[in-house]
Protein backbone atom coordinates (compact mmCIF):
# COMPACT_ATOMS: atom_id res chain seq x y z
CA UNK A 1 0.00 0.00 0.00
CA UNK A 2 1.41 3.48 -1.08
CA UNK A 3 2.09 5.37 2.49
CA UNK A 4 1.09 9.22 2.13
CA UNK A 5 4.56 11.38 2.36
CA UNK A 6 4.34 13.81 5.36
CA UNK A 7 3.64 16.81 3.79
CA UNK A 8 0.43 15.74 1.77
CA UNK A 9 -1.21 14.14 5.28
CA UNK A 10 -4.03 17.09 5.90
CA UNK A 11 -6.19 17.32 8.50
CA UNK A 12 -8.94 14.90 6.99
CA UNK A 13 -6.58 11.89 7.22
CA UNK A 14 -5.12 13.12 10.44
CA UNK A 15 -8.83 13.11 12.86
CA UNK A 16 -10.41 10.67 10.41
CA UNK A 17 -8.52 8.70 8.44
CA UNK A 18 -5.75 8.45 11.13
CA UNK A 19 -7.79 8.31 14.20
CA UNK A 20 -8.80 5.52 16.45
CA UNK A 21 -11.38 7.34 18.39
CA UNK A 22 -13.35 8.31 15.07
CA UNK A 23 -12.93 5.09 13.74
CA UNK A 24 -13.92 3.50 17.22
CA UNK A 25 -17.32 6.22 16.91
CA UNK A 26 -17.97 4.64 13.47
CA UNK A 27 -17.69 1.28 14.04
CA UNK A 28 -20.55 2.30 16.87
CA UNK A 29 -22.44 3.71 14.50
CA UNK A 30 -22.63 0.81 11.96
CA UNK A 31 -23.39 -1.10 14.76
CA UNK A 32 -26.50 0.63 16.04
CA UNK A 33 -27.44 1.53 12.25
CA UNK A 34 -27.58 -2.81 11.50
CA UNK A 35 -30.02 -2.77 14.76
CA UNK A 36 -32.14 0.03 13.37
CA UNK A 37 -32.65 -2.07 9.90
CA UNK A 38 -33.26 -5.14 11.56
CA UNK A 39 -35.75 -3.60 14.08
CA UNK A 40 -37.54 -2.32 10.58
CA UNK A 41 -37.60 -5.81 8.77
CA UNK A 42 -38.44 -7.48 12.52
CA UNK A 43 -41.63 -9.44 10.77
CA UNK A 44 -38.86 -11.23 8.69
CA UNK A 45 -37.99 -12.87 12.24
CA UNK A 46 -41.76 -13.86 13.48
CA UNK A 47 -41.01 -17.57 12.04
CA UNK A 48 -38.28 -17.69 13.58
CA UNK A 49 -39.78 -16.24 16.94
CA UNK A 50 -42.73 -18.72 16.71
CA UNK A 51 -40.03 -21.32 15.81
CA UNK A 52 -37.66 -20.70 19.04
CA UNK A 53 -40.77 -20.33 21.18
CA UNK A 54 -41.99 -24.03 20.50
CA UNK A 55 -38.85 -25.43 20.96
CA UNK A 56 -36.99 -23.72 23.91
CA UNK A 57 -39.37 -25.00 26.69
CA UNK A 58 -38.72 -28.27 26.34
CA UNK A 59 -34.96 -27.67 25.68
CA UNK A 60 -34.28 -25.60 28.57
CA UNK A 61 -36.54 -28.09 30.59
CA UNK A 62 -33.96 -30.83 29.71
CA UNK A 63 -30.62 -28.49 30.08
CA UNK A 64 -31.69 -28.14 34.06
CA UNK A 65 -32.63 -31.76 34.67
CA UNK A 66 -29.79 -32.37 31.96
CA UNK A 67 -27.10 -30.62 34.78
CA UNK A 68 -28.87 -32.72 37.74
CA UNK A 69 -28.80 -35.84 36.18
CA UNK A 70 -25.59 -35.78 34.31
CA UNK A 71 -22.89 -36.17 37.55
CA UNK A 72 -24.86 -39.21 38.51
CA UNK A 73 -24.57 -41.05 35.05
CA UNK A 74 -20.56 -39.64 34.51
CA UNK A 75 -20.31 -41.58 38.31
CA UNK A 76 -22.30 -44.90 37.08
CA UNK A 77 -19.71 -45.03 33.75
CA UNK A 78 -16.31 -43.86 34.94
CA UNK A 79 -16.25 -45.27 38.78
CA UNK A 80 -18.58 -48.28 38.42
CA UNK A 81 -18.21 -49.11 34.62
CA UNK A 82 -21.43 -49.22 33.94
CA UNK A 83 -22.77 -48.95 30.15
CA UNK A 84 -24.16 -44.80 29.50
CA UNK A 85 -26.80 -46.08 28.30
CA UNK A 86 -27.81 -48.38 30.79
CA UNK A 87 -27.23 -46.17 33.08
CA UNK A 88 -29.01 -43.34 32.12
CA UNK A 89 -32.08 -46.22 31.42
CA UNK A 90 -31.77 -46.90 35.44
CA UNK A 91 -31.95 -43.52 36.34
CA UNK A 92 -34.89 -42.53 34.22
CA UNK A 93 -36.65 -45.96 35.87
CA UNK A 94 -35.61 -44.67 39.42
CA UNK A 95 -37.10 -40.75 38.47
CA UNK A 96 -40.10 -42.47 36.95
CA UNK A 97 -40.86 -44.19 40.08
CA UNK A 98 -40.51 -41.29 42.19
CA UNK A 99 -42.68 -39.43 40.42
CA UNK A 100 -45.37 -42.26 40.42
CA UNK A 101 -45.10 -41.84 44.07
CA UNK A 102 -45.03 -38.51 44.57
CA UNK A 103 -47.98 -38.29 42.43
CA UNK A 104 -50.00 -40.94 44.28
CA UNK A 105 -48.77 -40.02 47.80
CA UNK A 106 -48.03 -36.26 47.86
CA UNK A 107 -50.22 -34.77 45.20
CA UNK A 108 -53.40 -35.00 47.15
CA UNK A 109 -52.28 -34.43 50.16
CA UNK A 110 -50.68 -30.97 48.77
CA UNK A 111 -54.30 -30.47 46.66
CA UNK A 112 -55.79 -30.63 50.05
CA UNK A 113 -53.84 -28.15 51.87
CA UNK A 114 -54.29 -25.84 49.01
CA UNK A 115 -58.08 -26.08 48.35
CA UNK A 116 -58.21 -25.21 52.21
CA UNK A 117 -56.29 -22.34 52.29
CA UNK A 118 -58.04 -21.21 49.10
CA UNK A 119 -61.37 -21.15 51.05
CA UNK A 120 -60.08 -19.90 54.58
CA UNK A 121 -57.92 -17.51 52.89
CA UNK A 122 -60.94 -14.76 53.29
CA UNK A 123 -60.97 -15.22 56.96
CA UNK A 124 -57.24 -14.89 56.99
CA UNK A 125 -57.16 -11.37 55.98
CA UNK A 126 -60.58 -10.36 57.54
CA UNK A 127 -58.92 -11.33 60.77
CA UNK A 128 -55.51 -9.70 59.64
CA UNK A 129 -57.42 -6.61 58.79
CA UNK A 130 -59.69 -6.69 62.07
CA UNK A 131 -56.35 -6.46 63.85
CA UNK A 132 -54.44 -4.13 62.61
CA UNK A 133 -57.84 -2.09 62.90
CA UNK A 134 -58.02 -2.86 66.97
CA UNK A 135 -54.22 -1.66 66.78
CA UNK A 136 -54.84 1.52 65.47
CA UNK A 137 -58.27 2.55 67.75
CA UNK A 138 -55.71 5.12 69.42
CA UNK A 139 -57.05 8.45 68.24
CA UNK A 140 -54.22 9.97 67.42
CA UNK A 141 -53.49 6.95 65.04
CA UNK A 142 -56.43 7.96 62.94
CA UNK A 143 -54.74 8.85 59.96
CA UNK A 144 -52.61 5.39 59.77
CA UNK A 145 -56.24 3.57 60.68
CA UNK A 146 -58.29 5.76 57.89
CA UNK A 147 -55.47 4.88 54.81
CA UNK A 148 -55.41 0.97 56.03
CA UNK A 149 -59.39 0.90 55.63
CA UNK A 150 -58.74 2.95 52.30
CA UNK A 151 -56.01 0.46 50.91
CA UNK A 152 -58.08 -2.43 51.83
CA UNK A 153 -61.16 -1.54 50.30
CA UNK A 154 -58.71 -0.93 46.84
CA UNK A 155 -57.46 -3.98 47.00
CA UNK A 156 -60.85 -5.79 47.92
CA UNK A 157 -62.55 -3.82 44.65
CA UNK A 158 -59.77 -4.68 42.60
CA UNK A 159 -59.69 -7.76 43.53
CA UNK A 160 -63.64 -8.34 42.77
CA UNK A 161 -63.19 -6.79 39.83
CA UNK A 162 -60.74 -8.74 38.61
CA UNK A 163 -62.88 -11.76 39.57
CA UNK A 164 -65.88 -10.48 37.18
CA UNK A 165 -63.31 -10.14 34.32
CA UNK A 166 -62.26 -12.94 34.49
CA UNK A 167 -65.51 -15.18 34.78
CA UNK A 168 -67.03 -13.92 31.41
CA UNK A 169 -64.08 -14.68 30.03
CA UNK A 170 -63.71 -18.25 31.28
CA UNK A 171 -66.03 -19.92 28.33
CA UNK A 172 -64.50 -17.89 25.65
CA UNK A 173 -60.97 -19.04 26.85
CA UNK A 174 -60.82 -22.45 27.29
CA UNK A 175 -59.83 -22.66 23.59
CA UNK A 176 -56.61 -21.03 24.85
CA UNK A 177 -56.53 -22.72 28.22
CA UNK A 178 -56.45 -26.30 26.08
CA UNK A 179 -53.96 -24.84 23.88
CA UNK A 180 -52.23 -23.88 27.63
CA UNK A 181 -52.77 -27.39 28.59
CA UNK A 182 -51.98 -29.00 25.41
CA UNK A 183 -48.64 -26.97 25.39
CA UNK A 184 -47.45 -28.48 28.82
CA UNK A 185 -48.13 -31.74 28.24
CA UNK A 186 -46.12 -31.29 24.77
CA UNK A 187 -42.74 -30.13 27.29
CA UNK A 188 -43.61 -32.55 29.54
CA UNK A 189 -43.91 -35.84 27.27
CA UNK A 190 -40.65 -33.95 25.02
CA UNK A 191 -38.08 -32.95 27.17
CA UNK A 192 -37.23 -36.88 28.36
CA UNK A 193 -36.30 -38.11 24.69
CA UNK A 194 -34.03 -34.27 24.53
CA UNK A 195 -32.97 -35.21 27.83
CA UNK A 196 -31.67 -38.48 26.86
CA UNK A 197 -30.05 -37.93 23.73
CA UNK A 198 -28.20 -34.97 26.00
CA UNK A 199 -26.51 -37.03 28.30
CA UNK A 200 -26.06 -39.82 25.49
CA UNK A 201 -23.57 -37.54 23.54
CA UNK A 202 -22.94 -35.03 25.49
CA UNK A 203 -19.44 -33.98 23.84
CA UNK A 204 -20.69 -34.18 20.52
CA UNK A 205 -22.42 -30.70 20.98
CA UNK A 206 -19.61 -28.84 21.63
CA UNK A 207 -17.26 -31.07 19.13
CA UNK A 208 -19.85 -29.35 16.41
CA UNK A 209 -19.65 -25.82 17.84
CA UNK A 210 -16.14 -26.15 17.72
CA UNK A 211 -15.64 -27.50 14.29
CA UNK A 212 -17.47 -25.03 12.98
CA UNK A 213 -15.13 -22.15 14.13
CA UNK A 214 -11.93 -21.31 12.53
CA UNK A 215 -8.81 -23.34 13.26
CA UNK A 216 -6.88 -20.91 15.32
CA UNK A 217 -10.35 -19.82 17.19
CA UNK A 218 -10.96 -23.73 17.90
CA UNK A 219 -8.88 -24.17 21.32
CA UNK A 220 -10.54 -20.67 22.77
CA UNK A 221 -13.97 -21.72 21.48
CA UNK A 222 -13.53 -24.94 23.24
CA UNK A 223 -12.27 -23.12 26.38
CA UNK A 224 -15.46 -21.02 26.69
CA UNK A 225 -17.92 -23.45 25.95
CA UNK A 226 -16.49 -25.22 29.03
CA UNK A 227 -16.37 -22.37 31.28
CA UNK A 228 -20.22 -21.64 29.85
CA UNK A 229 -21.19 -24.98 30.69
CA UNK A 230 -19.11 -25.29 34.27
CA UNK A 231 -21.22 -21.91 34.89
CA UNK A 232 -24.15 -23.11 34.22
CA UNK A 233 -23.90 -26.34 35.96
CA UNK A 234 -22.75 -24.60 39.50
CA UNK A 235 -25.43 -22.61 39.21
CA UNK A 236 -28.49 -24.56 38.58
CA UNK A 237 -27.47 -27.38 40.47
CA UNK A 238 -26.85 -24.76 43.28
CA UNK A 239 -29.46 -22.83 43.64
CA UNK A 240 -31.92 -26.13 43.28
CA UNK A 241 -30.02 -27.83 46.13
CA UNK A 242 -30.47 -24.99 48.15
CA UNK A 243 -34.28 -24.43 47.54
CA UNK A 244 -34.45 -28.16 48.34
CA UNK A 245 -33.26 -27.66 51.52
CA UNK A 246 -35.07 -24.40 52.58
CA UNK A 247 -38.33 -26.75 51.55
CA UNK A 248 -37.17 -28.91 54.25
CA UNK A 249 -36.24 -26.67 57.00
CA UNK A 250 -39.14 -24.25 56.77
CA UNK A 251 -41.60 -27.42 56.39
CA UNK A 252 -40.06 -28.79 59.70
CA UNK A 253 -39.61 -25.42 61.92
CA UNK A 254 -43.32 -25.02 60.73
CA UNK A 255 -44.56 -28.12 62.00
CA UNK A 256 -42.29 -27.78 65.26
CA UNK A 257 -44.08 -24.48 66.01
CA UNK A 258 -47.68 -25.92 64.70
CA UNK A 259 -48.18 -23.61 61.76
CA UNK A 260 -50.88 -24.41 59.83
CA UNK A 261 -50.47 -25.65 56.11
CA UNK A 262 -46.73 -26.46 56.95
CA UNK A 263 -46.01 -28.54 53.55
CA UNK A 264 -47.49 -26.24 51.19
CA UNK A 265 -45.86 -22.99 52.65
CA UNK A 266 -42.28 -24.96 52.94
CA UNK A 267 -42.58 -26.05 48.99
CA UNK A 268 -43.63 -22.41 48.23
CA UNK A 269 -40.94 -20.86 49.95
CA UNK A 270 -38.14 -23.39 48.80
CA UNK A 271 -40.00 -22.35 45.15
CA UNK A 272 -39.40 -18.86 45.89
CA UNK A 273 -35.86 -19.16 47.02
CA UNK A 274 -35.13 -19.65 43.42
CA UNK A 275 -35.53 -16.10 43.20
CA UNK A 276 -32.21 -14.39 44.97
CA UNK A 277 -31.86 -12.42 47.89
CA UNK A 278 -36.05 -11.66 48.00
CA UNK A 279 -37.15 -15.09 47.57
CA UNK A 280 -37.70 -15.96 50.57
CA UNK A 281 -38.55 -13.19 52.42
CA UNK A 282 -41.98 -13.06 49.87
CA UNK A 283 -42.73 -16.91 51.16
CA UNK A 284 -42.72 -15.26 54.78
CA UNK A 285 -45.62 -12.85 54.20
CA UNK A 286 -48.56 -15.49 53.81
CA UNK A 287 -46.93 -17.36 56.56
CA UNK A 288 -47.26 -14.39 58.45
CA UNK A 289 -50.67 -13.53 57.79
CA UNK A 290 -52.53 -16.88 58.46
CA UNK A 291 -50.14 -16.65 62.03
CA UNK A 292 -51.25 -13.60 62.87
CA UNK A 293 -54.79 -14.79 62.33
CA UNK A 294 -54.17 -17.71 65.09
CA UNK A 295 -52.22 -15.95 67.44
CA UNK A 296 -50.09 -13.06 68.05
CA UNK A 297 -47.46 -15.59 69.55
CA UNK A 298 -47.72 -17.34 66.01
CA UNK A 299 -46.23 -14.56 64.62
CA UNK A 300 -43.00 -14.57 66.66
CA UNK A 301 -42.12 -18.12 66.43
CA UNK A 302 -42.68 -17.52 62.32
CA UNK A 303 -40.14 -14.81 62.41
CA UNK A 304 -38.10 -17.15 64.94
CA UNK A 305 -38.19 -19.90 62.19
CA UNK A 306 -37.29 -17.56 59.74
CA UNK A 307 -34.09 -16.26 61.36
CA UNK A 308 -32.91 -19.63 62.18
CA UNK A 309 -33.68 -20.55 58.53
CA UNK A 310 -31.81 -17.68 57.10
CA UNK A 311 -28.44 -18.23 59.46
CA UNK A 312 -28.24 -21.67 58.80
CA UNK A 313 -29.11 -21.07 54.59
CA UNK A 314 -26.28 -18.51 54.54
CA UNK A 315 -23.91 -19.67 57.14
CA UNK A 316 -23.89 -23.26 56.15
CA UNK A 317 -25.85 -24.60 53.24
CA UNK A 318 -25.02 -21.94 50.21
CA UNK A 319 -21.23 -21.63 50.96
CA UNK A 320 -20.79 -25.19 51.21
CA UNK A 321 -23.26 -26.10 47.97
CA UNK A 322 -23.29 -22.60 46.23
CA UNK A 323 -19.82 -20.68 47.44
CA UNK A 324 -18.81 -18.21 45.43
CA UNK A 325 -18.54 -20.15 42.13
CA UNK A 326 -20.51 -17.27 39.67
CA UNK A 327 -17.95 -14.84 40.83
CA UNK A 328 -20.53 -11.71 40.91
CA UNK A 329 -20.42 -9.27 43.63
CA UNK A 330 -23.58 -8.94 45.74
CA UNK A 331 -24.20 -4.99 43.97
CA UNK A 332 -23.81 -6.71 40.38
CA UNK A 333 -26.15 -9.30 40.94
CA UNK A 334 -28.78 -6.98 42.79
CA UNK A 335 -28.50 -4.84 39.55
CA UNK A 336 -29.06 -7.70 37.65
CA UNK A 337 -32.54 -8.60 39.40
CA UNK A 338 -33.56 -5.20 39.27
CA UNK A 339 -32.62 -5.07 35.23
CA UNK A 340 -34.22 -8.50 34.47
CA UNK A 341 -37.19 -8.59 37.01
CA UNK A 342 -38.16 -4.86 35.08
CA UNK A 343 -37.68 -5.96 31.64
CA UNK A 344 -39.07 -9.65 32.05
CA UNK A 345 -40.77 -10.27 35.11
CA UNK A 346 -40.59 -13.03 37.27
CA UNK A 347 -38.91 -15.11 34.47
CA UNK A 348 -36.13 -12.67 34.13
CA UNK A 349 -35.60 -12.62 38.18
CA UNK A 350 -34.77 -16.58 37.92
CA UNK A 351 -32.97 -16.91 34.75
CA UNK A 352 -31.27 -13.31 34.79
CA UNK A 353 -28.07 -14.11 36.52
CA UNK A 354 -27.43 -17.55 34.79
CA UNK A 355 -27.80 -15.67 30.95
CA UNK A 356 -25.72 -12.77 32.77
CA UNK A 357 -22.86 -15.25 33.52
CA UNK A 358 -22.83 -16.61 30.38
CA UNK A 359 -22.36 -13.26 28.58
CA UNK A 360 -19.97 -12.01 30.80
CA UNK A 361 -17.70 -14.71 30.04
CA UNK A 362 -18.26 -14.20 26.46
CA UNK A 363 -17.31 -10.53 26.90
CA UNK A 364 -14.63 -11.56 28.82
CA UNK A 365 -12.98 -13.29 25.52
CA UNK A 366 -13.56 -11.15 23.56
CA UNK A 367 -12.14 -8.41 25.57
CA UNK A 368 -8.80 -10.48 25.62
CA UNK A 369 -8.77 -11.33 21.84
CA UNK A 370 -9.44 -7.87 21.24
CA UNK A 371 -6.33 -7.18 23.91
CA UNK A 372 -3.92 -9.31 22.21
CA UNK A 373 -4.98 -8.66 19.05
CA UNK A 374 -5.09 -4.39 18.87
CA UNK A 375 -2.73 -2.14 20.09
CA UNK A 376 -4.09 -0.04 22.77
CA UNK A 377 -2.84 -2.12 25.39
CA UNK A 378 0.99 -2.66 23.98
CA UNK A 379 2.12 -0.23 27.05
CA UNK A 380 0.35 -2.18 29.70
CA UNK A 381 2.34 -5.11 28.21
CA UNK A 382 5.61 -4.02 28.22
CA UNK A 383 5.12 -2.65 31.84
CA UNK A 384 4.32 -6.16 32.59
CA UNK A 385 7.02 -7.54 31.05
CA UNK A 386 9.36 -5.67 32.35
CA UNK A 387 8.26 -6.27 35.65
CA UNK A 388 8.66 -9.72 35.12
CA UNK A 389 11.99 -9.39 34.64
CA UNK A 390 12.87 -7.39 37.33
CA UNK A 391 11.12 -10.37 39.34
CA UNK A 392 13.22 -12.79 37.66
CA UNK A 393 16.38 -11.31 37.54
CA UNK A 394 15.80 -10.78 41.64
CA UNK A 395 15.44 -14.20 42.04
CA UNK A 396 17.84 -14.83 40.12
CA UNK A 397 19.83 -13.04 42.11
CA UNK A 398 18.89 -14.39 45.20
CA UNK A 399 19.59 -17.88 44.21
CA UNK A 400 23.52 -16.50 43.62
CA UNK A 401 24.06 -14.40 46.80
CA UNK A 402 23.01 -18.17 48.54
Amino acid sequence: MKQIPKKEKTWFYKWFLNNQVTVVLLNILVFFLVIFLFSQISFVFDPINQILGITMPPVILALVLYYLINPLIDVLENKFHINRVISITFVFIIIAALLIWGVMSLIPFVQNQIDSLVQNWPHYWDGLNKSLQNMFKDPKLHVFRENLVNSNAKITKNFEQAINKILPQTFSGISSAVSTVTNIVVIVLTAPFILFFMLKDKNKFKESVVSLVPTRLKKSTGEMLTEMSQSLSSYITGQLTVAFWVAVMFFVGYLIIGQRYALILGISAGILNLIPYVGSTLALIPSLIIGAFIAPSMVVKILIVFAVEQTIETRVISPIIVGNKMEMHPVTTILVLLVSAGLFGLIGMIAGIPIFAILKIICTRIFRWIKRNSHWYEDNEAEDKVVDEVIEGTDDSDKIHK
